[in-house]
């Protein structure tokens, strides 16, 4: 008989905890889950998937104007945000079933409820005790509010996506992608933004002359941005308007506060620190290389390490731990060459060093761009340019980092990433034949 009800328990079934419970279970692994919420974590239900549907969704306000120097008429176009909201709702849903009959597929036993860890190889959810040899935490990240009082007058990303109906106005605490992202979304629908900072740059890691160009565009296109501006205070009003009051005494209104300041680890009330779990300032679980904490049956993967919150990691990650306790070959996901992207309007996306991060790393560098205006943009008589940027190290010729701002520069980039990863030099990009007419070809280009 079996020592353990299971030879792997999973502590939320997010995209890097079901990736782990289906890539152990497909080893032969005993494998459970358990998820207090929603099968497929905050990407699937409140998170990428949805916000880059409202992306999509948003920019079409931009495309009916372009159309119309194409010779297209949309005179008599409108905007129904229920529509775009229930059918963002329902995709969610159609998602998160088809990752609950992945689990099923595979044989893994979902508990539905709030898992606690009693001792190193039992959990409990909801007074219900299971064992397991080996335990993966995969709880993710949850957003985090602002402190000042009246703080619970503003809505967060897990809120954003079941408004009733638009605001007039909108005040976007926040500097990074997610900031960025929910206010290209309202302004395209026609919502007045305003960002606030309580700091003096936007969007920190990214390569600067990108964020200078997004800031650029962003404000041409109507968003407002307030720098070194943190809260004091905000109240409601008796018609229903919020006033927002900042340290330096000034004030505004708006008719709705999002906070997007950034997400914190969800490892609070998990029972892992009396077992000996180890956790860092922000509350994110401490792992070696090999996902694994200070407790030796215990792994951790994703958001709530607070290394990379990106959910391809997560992913990666799950995935690396699964094989190596379970599989014929144990392996560590890279996470020195990750791409990202911020679904701003227009996007953003970046692999690898900045230019300022490969200065201090390599001392001298080499940096090649191109900017250039989009062939829609100027049929459109869109004053809207693209940046792509390379960083290059001298001495191995490898370009050591890429960013781009641009249409569809994240589907750009993923390609891009791929070479990247592998070493590409500069001159393997020179040699290559560029695809033209397109915006890819400024890539190989650059002389």
């Amino acid at each position: 008989m079996p020592k353990f009800d299971f030879d792997f328990f999973v502590i939320g079934a997010g995209s890097g905890g079901v990736r782990a419970s289906r890539i152990a279970a497909g080893h032969g692994a005993r494998v459970g889950i358990a998820e207090e919420f929603r099968v497929g974590g905050t990407c699937v239900i409140r998170g990428c998937v949805p916000k880059k549907l409202l992306v999509i969704g948003a920019h079409f306000a931009e495309d009916m104007i372009d159309a119309k120097r194409f010779g297209w008429t949309a005179d008599n176009a409108s905007f129904d945000w229920g529509v775009l909201r229930d059918h963002v709702l329902t995709e969610v849903d159609r998602l998160e079933a088809a990752y609950r009959t992945t689990l099923t597929n595979h044989r893994v036993v979902l508990h539905e409820g709030r898992a606690v860890m009693a001792d190193r190889h039992t959990i409990e959810i909801d007074g219900k005790a299971v064992t397991a040899d080996k335990v993966l935490i995969a709880t993710g990240s949850a957003p985090q509010m602002i402190n000042c009082p009246g703080a619970e007058l503003a809505i967060t990303s897990n809120e954003v996506f079941h408004l009733n109906r638009l605001p007039k106005r909108i005040v976007i605490a926040g500097g990074g992608y997610i900031a960025n992202e929910f206010a290209g979304i309202f302004n395209e629908l026609g919502v007045k933004v305003t960002i606030v900072n309580r700091s003096d740059k936007l969007l920190r890691g990214y390569d600067r002359s990108v964020v200078d160009r997004l800031e650029h565009i962003s404000t041409a296109k109507g968003i407002t941005f307030r720098y070194n501006a943190p809260f004091e205070s905000v109240k409601r009003s008796q018609d229903g308007e919020l006033r927002i009051t900042f340290q330096n005494g000034d004030a505004l209104e708006t008719d709705l506060l999002l906070a997007a300041i950034g997400r914190l680890p969800a490892s609070s009330e998990l029972g892992i620190e009396a077992l000996g779990v180890k956790t860092k300032e922000r509350g994110g679980i401490r792992v070696d290389k090999n996902n694994q904490t200070a407790i030796d049956n215990i792994y951790a993967v994703g958001d709530v390490t607070d290394r990379i919150q990106l959910t391809p990691v997560a992913i990666r990650e799950g995935h690396a731990v699964a094989d190596s306790l379970f599989g014929k070959e144990a392996w560590v996901p890279n996470h020195d060459m990750v791409a990202s992207a911020v679904f701003s309007h227009p996007p953003i996306a970046s692999i690898g060093m900045t230019e300022s991060q490969a200065r201090i790393a390599l001392g001298d560098v080499e940096v090649y761009t191109s900017d250039f205006r989009a062939m829609k943009n100027v049929m459109a008589d869109r004053n809207e340019r693209s940046l792509y940027k390379l960083v290059v190290d001298p001495v191995s010729r490898k370009v050591v980092g890429a960013h781009l701002i641009g249409p569809d520069a994240p589907e750009i980039m993923q390609g891009l990433a791929i070479a990247l990863t592998a070493g590409l030099t500069k001159e393997q990009i020179d040699r290559t034949v560029a695809i033209h007419p397109t915006m890819a070809e400024e890539l190989v280009l650059m002389r």
